[in-house]
């Protein structure tokens, strides 16, 4: 590796080093609900919802935060945000999973 390019590396390396690693909320689906249901976040720092299942397919959707994802078994649905207002925002799930389907929910929480 020539010098400038082993220069180029170190000051990436090391910029991508200060960076503050981003907090990952894992969130389970369950046939019909969400673990945990109440996601507390603060305002202006980002965050990753990581999100999975093991029944059938499911959907996460937080109309109010422009959130949405769909989740698949054996798969990890990754959504990054980064919360610009407090508040209580409902989530629910949109992919009809059951007959307990209509009360599968939960609430973001922002807070300063």
């Amino acid at each position: 590796m020539n010098r400038r390019a082993f220069l180029a590396l170190a000051v990436a390396t090391a910029a991508w080093a200060d960076e503050p690693a981003l907090r990952v909320i894992p969130i389970k689906a369950h046939k019909f609900e969400f673990v945990p249901a109440e996601i507390g976040l603060k305002l202006g720092e980002p965050v990753v919802l990581e999100f999975t299942t093991e029944d059938v397919h499911m959907g996460f959707d937080a109309p109010a935060l422009g959130l949405h994802a769909d989740i698949v078994p054996g798969r990890v649905a990754r959504v990054p945000f980064t919360p610009s207002k407090e508040g209580s925002f409902e989530f629910a799930c949109d992919v009809f999973c059951g007959s307990g389907h209509e009360e599968m929910g939960g609430v973001v929480i922002v807070r300063a």
